[in-house]
């Protein structure tokens, strides 16, 4: 069956309310949070709001395919080629502690190399870098900026609520249906906690199990999209360390993620769905999945990373000195909707504080050399050649 992809243009973002006072709201919030957070979490130094604890950067390589369909071989997935790599595997949770406190919401942030075009960031149009920021979830837990608003507070206070047990738990979640009390009845937030309740109680499994998507949507040249970072099946199934035990330990994500690296080498699938229905497959709602059975996900490009060791603490310190954000793409791949918009200068703004209070060089790196030399566990290993799926919708 033939599919009709929707064209992209700009009307097909709407304006939100009082969107800019609300952004600016959102990131007085941020930097306070950010600039206590030297204190109040007891690391000594500027935590990020989000994805606060980070699992380890690895070094890759992204291999875009030959022979995609024309719908698909869009912007960057114009032409084959491939571009080294890092990958940073972190926490969704805005505070750091034990693992088994943060919960199984996991991120996983990209960035490519050598890619032609000026950015989306008007402070460094040229770096040459490309972004993606994923979670392992399929839909995010608000679609505006002014919702946005009160869980922003709710996760900067949910230590607070959760140590009451079950009374802060209802308390929570009143709390977050009800915008604290902010929100008439109509307007009430059932589909985001029901979205934020779906990743809350995302399984504790190795990081290198889980699919990774965009959430919003973003521009794939002509058309609309989504994006997924999907385990290849072969190297999934050749995990050692599956499902984490939160009773054994309270450090086990780094570590297995340690573990399987140094064994072996790993693929992710990087797969595009494209917009077919602008009603049942939303821009601005970030809270709706966008259904399969309308456009499947398509792979148009491979993640692979060699075996490598990557135990050291100072994996961990050149990850901190990274920055993350989807706005750090070319504008074929332009980020859609309100929550995507008030991304570009929350991420921005934050990284800027971040690394000022922890007196951090800011400099985007031009090659991933400069911040990840390969370090084989052994005699080097490349990543497994994986036979194709077909690539056609």
């Amino acid at each position: 069956m033939s599919l009709h992809f929707i064209a992209y243009s700009p009307d097909v973002e709407s304006v939100e309310p009082d969107f800019d006072e609300n952004v600016r709201t959102v990131l007085a919030k941020l930097e306070q949070h950010i600039t206590g957070s030297l204190t109040s979490d007891g690391a000594g130094r500027a935590l990020r709001e989000a994805h606060a604890k980070g699992y380890g950067l690895v070094r890759g390589e992204v291999e875009i395919l030959d022979g995609l369909p024309k719908e698909y071989a869009q912007g960057i997935y114009a032409a084959p080629g491939r571009h080294d790599a890092l990958v940073r595997f972190s926490n969704g949770s805005a505070h750091p502690g034990p693992d088994h406190r943060l919960g199984g919401a996991v991120g996983l942030a990209l960035k490519m190399f050598d890619v032609d075009g000026p950015t989306l960031l008007e402070d460094e149009p040229d770096s040459r870098t490309f972004d993606y920021n994923a979670i392992n979830s399929p839909v995010f837990f608000c679609s505006t900026v002014r919702h946005y608003l009160f869980v922003q507070e709710l996760f900067f206070r949910a230590g607070a609520y959760f140590t009451e047990g079950r009374h802060g738990r209802h308390r929570f979640y009143h709390d977050y249906v009800t915008g604290m009390g902010a929100l008439p009845p109509d307007e009430w937030a059932w589909d985001e906690l029901l979205a934020f309740l779906a990743l809350a109680q995302r399984p504790m499994v190795n990081v290198l199990l889980s699919t990774y998507t965009t959430m919003g949507a973003v521009r794939h040249g002509d058309h609309i999209a989504k994006v997924r970072l999907a385990p290849d099946p072969t190297c999934a199934a050749a995990v050692v360390e599956r499902r984490m035990a939160p009773a054994a330990t309270a450090e086990f994500f780094r570590p297995a993620l340690v573990a399987e690296l140094r064994e072996r080498p790993y693929v992710f699938d990087i797969q595009v769905q494209l917009c077919t229905d602008p009603d049942h497959m939303p821009v601005e709602d970030l809270t709706v999945e966008w259904p399969e059975w309308r456009s499947p996900y398509v792979t148009v490009a491979r993640l692979r990373f060699p075996a490598q060791d990557i135990s050291g603490p100072d994996n961990l310190e050149r990850m901190d000195a990274l920055s993350f954000t989807p706005w750090r793409v070319p504008a074929a791949h332009r980020p859609l909707g309100s929550i995507m918009r008030a991304r570009k200068e929350a991420y921005r703004r934050s990284s800027l504080l971040r690394h000022r209070l922890n007196h951090q060089e800011r400099r985007e790196p031009r090659t991933a050399d400069e911040v990840l030399p390969l370090t084989a566990p052994g005699p080097t290993t490349t990543a497994p050649e994986v036979p194709g799926p077909a690539t056609g919708p």
